[in-house]
């Protein structure tokens, strides 16, 4: 299955050290169509732009330099309802979102300021309870820490593919993470336990790509 890498935008923290990109991935399924793994930033609120420096990037254009369109995307897959994760979604309406239901009960209650980017009238939610299959060869599977409803989405089919969303926002931290001091680095784990837990997880599979949400690098853990 090819994989696209959609270049989404940049964000940057006036409040702390946080600078990156912001990704979102086309698998293209050969049944399935064009699957999407997040969207990236909504039009960005007065009350975030007082607090993060954005540069927005619409789906449209940076999938037109894939030759796709938004109305190719048959499935869109949200690694969790962060707002650099699904500001986009109401750009896909026909399409279902596949999220697991712990992530979109807690977004309901925590993301009010972005609410409407993923709980627009009209959205489909596919909502899952823990690991399942999406498309023949696509599967999610829980990664909490970030946020309690964190997953990660797998590509079965050839050498193993994964992309993480947030569970590590770059390779360096994923690399580090037993180590990392992500206590200093507000946001990377809202359940600090369960979030190294899930990296330990990711870290035992035999998988032949890693890729980031917020970083262009990609792990290749069983590649000499």
């Amino acid at each position: 299955m090819e994989v696209i890498r959609l270049h989404l935008g940049q964000v940057s923290s006036k409040r702390r050290p946080f600078d990156a990109p912001v990704h979102g991935f086309i698998i293209k399924h050969p049944s399935a169509g064009a699957i999407l793994v997040d969207t990236g930033i909504g039009n960005p609120p007065e009350e975030l732009i007082r607090h993060w420096d954005i540069v927005n990037r619409a789906m449209a254009e940076a999938m037109a330099e894939h030759d796709l369109s938004p109305a190719d995307v048959r499935i869109v897959i949200n690694t969790h309802l962060h707002w650099d994760h699904c500001g986009q979604n109401a750009v896909f309406p026909r399409a279902p979102f596949y999220v697991q239901r712990a992530e979109l009960d807690r977004a309901r209650r925590e993301e009010m300021l972005t609410s409407e980017w993923f709980d627009f009238a009209g959205a489909k939610f596919e909502l899952l309870d823990g690991e399942a299959e999406i498309a023949p060869g696509i599967r999610v599977i829980p990664t909490p820490g970030h946020t309690v409803g964190h997953h990660s989405v797998v590509i079965e089919d050839g050498p193993e593919q994964l992309f993480i969303g947030d569970a590590a926002y770059t390779k360096d931290i994923f690399e580090n993470f037993e180590d990392f001091p992500v206590e200093r680095l507000t946001g990377q784990a809202e359940n600090v336990d369960a979030w190294r837990d899930s990296l330990r997880r990711i870290s035992s599979r035999d998988t032949d790509a890693i890729h980031f949400c917020h970083d262009t690098r990609v792990v290749h853990p069983h590649r000499h």
